[in-house]
Parts: C-alpha cells; structure tokens; sequence
C-alpha cells in the first residue's frame, strides 16, 4: 500500500484539541499533516470516537498509533496509553509534543520531580495522552491520581508484549480504573 502524502500541519495543535467540532480528518490533516487515513484506520477511528472498543491488529508501521490517539484528541477528556515498553513511551511522548499534543509518560524512570510535573500537569487539565506502564495502572496510586480526571480511552499499545503476568491477570480491574 503507498504512503499516504503528508503535509506540513498548518497550526497549533492545541488550539485544533479545543476547538469544538474538529473531526478525525481535520485532526489528521492539521495536526499529524496527513491528507488522508491508511486501510482501515478510519473504520476504527471512528468506531472508537464513538465510543465503540477495538483490538486493532495492524503490521509494524500501518498506523496503530494513529487509531487510539487522535480519538482520544477527538474526545473529551485525556486518553491513558498503557504501554510495556519505557523507550516507546518516550519516542510517543516526545513525538506527540512535536505535534504540539500535551503528552506525559509516568514510569520507573521518572525523577520525583518529573513525576510531580505530570500529577500536576493531569489535575490541571493540561495533559491529552498520559503513557503508563502496566504494572502502574492498577495501583491505588494510580487509582488516585485519575480518580476526578474525565477518561477519554484506554487504550493497551503493544499488547503482543504483554504476558500473562499479574498485572493483566486482573483484567476485570482495567474497567473499574475510570470508574
């Protein structure tokens, strides 16, 4: 499949975020500089804008990402990314902020201070993505610290990294986090 053409986004992408009204497309085209979606990214795009879930089994570079951030950007309140792997998160985080998307990762490799940044960041409101590592999401902590946030989606990146550890053995609990 050829690659779809990519533009030079055209503004910040804070102010397409706040803007109501902004569909998938525009957000894909003004904030990620792309003219169209690949496959069947609209579909489950879509589908999950909605309010639909989705397990989305893609080939290395068709565009996962894609599917869970820019319908977290498209809903209202912050999309959680649970992802195993602490060097994704920070090529994510460091990307999305490239965009201009309002992104955070908590992990172990955070200095109190950065960690104290992102609680900050995320009672203020000022956060769009927040990456977290499994075995932080189902802590109480965790818990906690979203307990008054309004969830946009959970979404599990890379979940073929996944194993059948503790932390996802309870399952069940993932549902009960945004409650």
């Amino acid at each position: 499949m050829p690659l779809t053409e990519r533009n030079e986004p055209g503004f910040s992408a804070s102010d397409a975020l706040f803007s109501a009204g902004r569909t998938p497309l525009e957000i894909l085209k003004q904030v990620y500089g792309y003219s169209s979606f690949r496959g069947k990214q609209q579909q489950v795009v879509e589908h999950l804008v909605a309010g639909g879930d989705a397990v989305v089994l893609f080939p290395t570079g068709a565009g996962k990402s894609l599917c869970f951030q820019i319908p977290a950007l498209c809903r209202d309140g912050i999309g959680i990314v649970v992802s195993p792997l602490i060097a994704l998160m920070r090529d994510q985080v460091e990307a999305m902020k490239q965009l201009g998307i309002r992104a955070a990762a908590l992990n172990s490799s955070l200095s109190r201070e950065e960690f104290i940044a992102v609680r900050r960041a995320l009672s203020a409101g000022q956060l769009d993505l927040l990456y977290v590592t499994p075995e932080r999401i189902l802590t109480d902590g965790f818990r906690e610290l979203i307990a008054n946030e309004k969830i946009a989606l959970f979404a599990i990146d890379e979940a073929h990294c996944f194993d059948a550890s503790p932390v996802f053995a309870q399952n069940q609990e993932l549902s009960q986090v945004a409650n």
